[in-house]
């Protein structure tokens, strides 16, 4: 085995062993903080450079798609909730909603590119691609591993868990946000991009539709359908985006 494929093969178990341990035994709050000092030392260890690792802005027009997907998922979701009647609002505070949106937005941007996208499509990246694999590899594997990485924070007992069912729709999501992040870190070379489109999508999935069986500002209880991350309905528009994303940059 080559010292690049040892690299990744090492980085990648320590991630999910020490994320799963931490979801194990009630540290979940806190479980993606471990692939910060991961990812600065394998970064250091291979000594890639800044460019090889994402850390780059990206064209502009790459942020219209990256803020563009979120916003247009949740918009179709929303109006076709709406329109079957699952949504009720009667109680909501938009005030504090718009400030619950900002905050999670920003704060997913600002903590993903040093955790999530540093590792997965920062580090990760740049040592698959050591290891000689091409553009497709390289966005599939990417999102296959931070889809195993999410699986210990849906089936534990981790206040994020989710019902049985809802799993594998999860996790199938989480594949599909991997590989329209994955695409969007190949186009524009950047995680900053991608972390952008990261926040974006947390803030206003987590703050409108909730996560699993919790009941976000729009009142939708049935998660099972209307879910962007949890719903039958979220996996069809993700997959959609995934395949224009595809077609678009011909991948």
């Amino acid at each position: 085995m080559t010292n690049a494929w040892l690299s990744v093969l090492l980085g990648t178990a320590m991630a999910i062993l020490i994320t799963t341990t931490m979801d194990a035994t009630g540290y979940s709050i806190f479980s993606a903080l471990p692939l910060l000092p991961l990812f600065l030392l394998f970064w250091w260890w291979q000594r890639f450079s800044r460019i090889e690792v994402g850390f780059k802005w990206g064209g502009s027009s790459f942020y219209g798609i990256a803020i563009g997907y979120p916003v247009l998922v949740m918009s179709i979701l929303a109006a076709i909730a709406l329109g079957s009647g699952a949504v009720d609002i009667a109680g909501a505070d938009w005030n504090k909603t718009l400030l619950n949106l900002l905050l999670m937005t920003l704060s997913t941007v600002l903590v993903t590119i040093a955790t999530e996208e540093g590792f997965f499509r920062g580090w990760l990246w740049a040592g698959l691609k050591n290891t000689g694999q091409g553009n497709r590899q390289l966005i599939i594997i990417t999102s296959l591993i931070f889809t195993a990485w999410h699986i210990s924070a849906v089936s534990l007992e981790t206040g994020f868990d989710l019902p049985a069912r809802q799993i594998p729709i999860y996790l199938l999501n989480a594949t599909l946000l991997g590989l329209s992040w994955g695409i969007m870190r190949l186009v524009s070379g950047s995680i900053i991009v991608t972390s952008v489109s990261h926040g974006v999508w947390n803030g206003l999935a987590y703050t409108l539709f909730g996560f699993g069986e919790k009941v976000g500002v729009l009142g939708i209880k049935k998660t099972w359908l209307f879910g962007p991350e949890v719903g039958l309905l979220g996996i069809a528009l993700n997959l959609a985006f995934v395949f224009w994303l595809w077609r678009k940059f011909r991948i």
